[in-house]
């Protein structure tokens, strides 16, 4: 079975570190980063990964723009998006979820939980993984 491949998109190195590291080391998943959504954005076209991490504050275009243009986008389209940013009150999350986010993990996450919080938000299911 093909690894699945996660880009995660956050202008903060030490997050997308050990997210990336977090979730290699668990699910054996292939992690793409970008620092911006900009970068993102061009990373998910030429890839097209299996899942998109994307965080709701950031620089230049935030989440919610950058979800809006992987929407509009026929390349980005259909890849499934979960916001993680630590903005998580009842009325950003229905604006994520209005978005068309998939799910949305608070900041600070939890790395040994990360994985399966992913996996339930998008029904994968992990158990043929190391």
């Amino acid at each position: 079975m093909k690894a699945k491949r996660i880009l995660f998109i956050d202008d903060e190195e030490d997050i997308r570190v050990l997210a990336s590291f977090c979730l290699e080391l668990e699910t054996g998943w292939d992690m793409m980063v970008a620092a911006n959504g900009k970068e993102g954005i061009a990373i998910a076209e030429a890839e097209q990964p299996d899942a998109i991490l994307l965080d709701a504050m950031m620089p230049g275009l935030d989440g919610l723009q950058t979800l809006a243009e992987l929407r509009s986008n026929a390349k980005t389209k259909h890849i499934p998006t979960i916001f993680i940013t630590a903005k998580a009150q009842a009325s950003d999350r229905r604006r994520f979820y209005a978005a068309g986010a998939k799910g949305v993990i608070n900041k600070p996450f939890d790395a040994l939980t990360l994985a399966s919080q992913i996996s339930g938000f998008l029904g994968w299911d992990n158990s043929t993984n190391p």
